[in-house]
């Protein structure tokens, strides 16, 4: 059975950020991968996107995707793509359509405007959420008829500011963005920060002037039944990584 978190302020809308659990590929990738850039069985990743397709009751092809590059890119979309053109994020106003993000510690962020009809999906890195890709987001859903202070946004499972590490030379990166940026890093052993990306995401939604912005608190690095981690799996050496899969739908 697949696990699907979800949140009582998206809803009625569909959407789900999926788990590891309920998935057909194994080994490092065991669960739900859905990451077709892993270098899992693709038979496996194949079924596991079309268990995701099914648990949003859309057929495979609609579910749509993009090539993640860490940018502040944002495409609006009226019809499933053949293709997977560079961008971290989605919008539409189209019934039918499965937005989709892959994330492995990054903030994988769903949005919906209810009254308009709008909804969206964004990956948001440091780098994306620093470069602006949330408000981008935001951006395009207005453009699609979306009203910012209807919008409602909700980031699901990433890395926790506890197992989240990182050196001076990337606190000075974001102090350099705004000083008051220091209120997300705090001390750890030696020259070392943990930086706290969720709270980092939520501060530039709220501030960006959404209705409302939510974090489902659950953090990747920490609980591995039933997440993937890029940083979890290099620090256990490990060749590869599975991908989660989140998405919305109107």
């Amino acid at each position: 059975m697949l696990e699907v978190l979800t949140s009582t302020e998206l809803a009625p809308v569909a959407h789900g950020f999926f788990t590891r659990r309920g998935g057909a590929s194994s080994g490092i990738f065991e669960g739900l991968n859905c990451g077709r850039a892993s270098s899992d069985q693709t038979e496996a990743v194949a079924i596991n996107r079309a268990r995701v397709a099914e648990a949003l009751d859309v057929p495979h092809e609609a579910l749509v995707g993009v090539k993640q590059v860490h940018s502040a890119r944002a495409l609006l979309v009226d019809a499933p793509m053949s293709d997977f053109p560079e961008a971290d994020a989605l919008v539409t106003a189209v019934p039918g359509l499965a937005l989709t993000v892959l994330t492995a510690d990054c903030q994988p962020v769903l949005f919906a405007d209810r009254k308009a009809g709008v909804v969206g999906a964004a990956h948001a890195g440091w780098r994306g959420a620093l470069d602006g890709v949330l408000e981008a987001t935001i951006e395009t859903m207005e453009q699609a008829g979306a009203t910012r202070g209807d919008i409602v946004a909700v980031i699901g499972p990433t890395i926790s500011q506890r197992n989240y590490e990182v050196g001076p030379e990337f606190l000075d990166t974001f102090m350099a963005e705004a000083p008051e940026n220091a209120r997300f890093f705090a001390n750890g052993e030696g020259d070392r920060l943990q930086f706290d990306l969720p709270g980092y995401g939520l501060h530039r939604l709220r501030s960006a002037g959404v209705g409302h912005a939510e974090w489902t608190r659950h953090c990747t690095y920490s609980d591995a039944d039933r997440f993937y981690s890029y940083r979890r799996a290099t620090h256990a050496r490990e060749a590869d990584y599975g991908r989660l899969l989140s998405a919305i739908r109107l």
